[in-house]
């Protein structure tokens, strides 16, 4: 193919408009504000001009099917009207109470124009992979068999540099830190990562793969694909109420020989990696 042109993601994650979200007693969640802190990151992402911004997934938190398909297309309401167009992961907390239909029904007239919750599609010299990580609630996460073949085959179908998106995560982090899966790891990586990050490998094309979920900012680089975590948007980073909320936001640029994250928000960090 002719040279690789250089492409801007923009990535928010884990907005949870919803009810009020506590764990182990404390306010963990600043969902009352999820509203406002959209829009200004969308605000903020048209402001650095990037070519698409990608939803990492979690628009939710649920709470019963009514509320939640009317909190998910408010949600999506507010990231449409960026300049950018928007590609959507569907997270756990979005499929709790909504079908797989009602949530590509809300995402008419995103990126890769998806008719199911794994998808891929080019974007100008690049190539971008949806997959859906599908969590069974307080037993495991893990990506379909099926899924991961389909994975196989899409790889294989293309020469272009690959970006891959999910909302769980496919590294090796340890979580003896994490507020939220120090005690549930299984809830936080996916089950069968080892088997993806092969098919992942194998390929040769994949540059980076980008995730939500844990609720902080991390990076691996596993055989030479860095697999990168961004922060939620609501996350609080005060230990309880009335909180400090992350407000995240990032940018990816890429190109042929580097990609560079830059985390923006109240829990900023930096990320470079060059081929």
């Amino acid at each position: 193919m002719n040279a690789i042109a250089p492409l801007t993601l923009g990535f928010v994650s884990d907005l949870h408009y919803g009810p009020e979200a506590r764990f182990e007693g404390r306010l963990r969640k600043l969902t009352a504000h999820a509203g406002a802190l959209a829009a200004s990151a969308v605000a903020a992402l048209d402001a650095a001009g990037v070519d698409a911004i990608v939803n990492l997934g979690d628009d939710i938190e649920d709470e019963s099917h009514d509320l939640d398909l009317a909190r998910y297309q408010d949600c999506q309401a507010t990231l449409r009207a960026a300049r950018a167009p928007v590609i959507n992961v569907a997270g756990n907390h979005d499929t709790i109470h909504l079908k797989a239909r009602e949530l590509v029904d809300a995402w008419r007239g995103s990126l890769g124009a998806p008719a199911r919750l794994h998808y891929s599609f080019d974007l100008a010299s690049w190539h971008l992979v949806v997959l859906h990580t599908v969590e069974r609630r307080d037993t495991d996460v893990h990506l379909p068999p099926e899924q991961l073949r389909w994975l196989r085959d899409d790889l294989a179908s293309t020469t272009r540099p690959t970006v891959v998106l999910m909302h769980h995560s496919a590294s090796e982090q340890e979580l003896d830190d994490s507020r939220w899966f120090s005690k549930a790891p299984h809830l936080a990586l996916v089950d069968n990562r080892a088997a993806l990050r092969e098919v992942l490998e194998a390929s040769g094309v994949v540059r980076a793969v980008f995730n939500g979920h844990l609720h902080r900012n991390h990076c691996d680089v596993i055989g030479a694909i860095p697999y990168v975590t961004l922060q939620s948007l609501v996350e609080n980073l005060d230990d309880d109420a009335p909180g400090r909320p992350a407000a995240t936001w990032a940018t990816a640029r890429l190109t042929a020989t580097r990609i560079v994250v830059r985390v923006r928000g109240n829990d900023p960090a930096r990320y470079q990696f060059d081929r």
